[in-house]
């Protein structure tokens, strides 16, 4: 793949505890270190309430190097907050982990940034353990390291042969993107599961490693070990590996018959050329694509990064940027001239979504139809909607209204799922809860034959669906 993004600077991220002695050669080492052509450096120390001089070392070297700046933790609250505030201070687009010792040979940067240079990563590990010289240490301590990289695989469904390394680089949004939790070193098993979790694209390029011994200053104890064994298992089974929507996505795919349920009911509408907004994941997009001259759309680049690796070799597809909030970016459907356009669950999303029936009506050919599943009644409003960044849910003939606002003519509406109505009546008042769970979607997936007989009952659906088409 070739690369699709230029980037600018990068953020080495250094959390620093009790690392006087070292501190400086360290950040001398990443200050000469080479970085590829057009790339500037800034390199984000957080002192961790250290109990010697490190802070004041860290203020000197900021003194003395623009590129460096040092942040102050209230007292030390281990490496993994440390990371967390050195990503809230960070103003790069690329990211590198650095420990503040001499362990890790900034010249690895390089190395470490090609994959994602390319435009073939997401995020990279820099391996101990794979084709290099390297210094001999503790037995019983990489037995331990490999024994965990093998859990933390087995887990995830990954291949890494170092999960516990310090040197990860990331793109500045895919590390934004995972929502860390764990102060201390728990944070290397979670940003491994995390990132497996949301799927990004993961690389391993061998590094170069001069471990300390326990004499020279090593922090990482046996007790760490096996703390790491429950947050191997903690992060692969957490809810909170990325923001609710991704998540919330990802849960639908346990529930394949429910999809299909919602594709049946709205193709007879489709025709031959279809765009599809809001794509997400491609939940819809998997049976939308089959037989059609169809165009995929996103605001989000990782989603359609993903589409684009999944389904290369597909013809007659098109896959583009289209944010739902910009004018200009509807121009694509000028060109595409669609039978339909179809958003799912989407226009919940939009707090102007009459701007957005406004730009379809004028880049939309005569006779496109305009086919739209929202979710129904803000009486089940619930802290589910909330945080999946729902502005509304829609009442009766509201869309419809704003459909023929916006000039279209209305051909057709019905809703969709009604068993879902009691469902989402229990989890507002009972559950408690802020999204759907993979193990929810996979009964309700178990029950949709039931519940799609169930739908020809008289009532309101969970969701809305209406069909408009533009008129001459």
């Amino acid at each position: 793949m070739s690369p699709t993004h230029t980037f600018r600077k990068l953020s080495i991220l250094v959390a620093a505890y009790n690392e006087e002695e070292t501190l400086t050669p360290c950040l001398d080492a990443v200050l000469a270190a080479p970085l590829p052509a057009g790339i500037e450096r800034e390199i984000v120390v957080v002192n961790d309430g250290s109990l010697d001089r490190t802070w004041e070392v860290a203020q000197q070297l900021a003194a003395a190097h623009p590129e460096v700046r040092v942040f102050q933790q209230p007292k030390n609250m281990g490496k993994g907050a440390a990371i967390q505030r050195a990503i809230k201070e960070m103003t790069g687009d690329l990211v590198i982990f650095q420990d503040a010792d001499l362990e890790y040979e900034p010249t690895d940067y390089p190395r470490m940034l090609r994959p994602i240079l390319e435009g073939k990563a997401d995020v990279v590990f820099g391996s101990r353990f794979t084709g290099e010289e390297r210094k001999v240490l503790y037995f019983w301590h990489t037995l331990a390291n490999r024994f965990l990289t093998l859990l933390s695989n087995m887990l995830n469904d990954t291949n890494f042969t170092d999960m516990e390394t310090c040197y990860k680089a990331f793109t500045a949004p895919a590390l934004r993107l995972i929502p860390l939790e764990s102060n201390r070193f728990g944070i290397e098993p979670e940003i491994a599961a995390k990132v497996a979790r949301n799927r990004l694209r993961m690389f391993e390029v061998p590094i170069n490693y001069n471990g300390r011994s326990y004499e020279e200053g090593k922090k990482i104890t046996w007790r760490d070990g096996l703390a790491a064994l429950w947050f191997i298992v903690k992060y692969r089974f957490t809810s909170n590996y990325s923001d609710t929507g991704k998540a919330t996505l990802d849960a639908m795919e346990q529930a394949p018959k429910f999809n299909e349920w919602m594709y049946d009911s709205v193709k007879p509408y489709l025709g031959e050329r279809v765009a599809e907004l809001g794509v997400g994941r491609g939940n819809m997009s998997k049976y939308i694509r089959r037989g059609r001259h169809v165009l995929l759309t996103d605001y989000r680049l990782d989603y359609l990064t993903d589409l684009k690796e999944r389904w290369s070799s597909q013809k007659n597809l098109q896959i583009g940027k289209l944010d739902m909030t910009l004018r200009a970016d509807y121009e694509q459907l000028r060109t595409f001239a669609p039978d339909s356009v179809v958003f799912l669950n989407v226009l919940e999303h939009i707090e102007d979504d009459r701007a957005v029936l406004r730009s379809l009506h004028e880049t939309v050919p005569v006779g496109c139809r305009i086919v739209v599943l929202v979710p129904y009644g803000m009486g089940l409003y619930s802290e589910i909607d909330k945080a999946l960044g729902h502005f509304r849910r829609y009442e009766k003939g509201e869309l419809e209204q704003k459909m023929t606002d916006a000039g279209f003519e209305i051909q057709t509406q019905f809703f969709f799922n009604k068993v879902g109505v009691f469902a989402w009546w229990i989890t507002k008042h009972f559950g408690g809860q802020k999204q759907l769970k993979p193990w929810q979607l996979r009964i309700y997936n178990a029950l949709t034959p039931l519940f799609k007989c169930l739908d020809g009952l008289p009532g309101n659906g969970l969701s809305t669906v209406v069909i408009s088409r533009k008129a001459s």
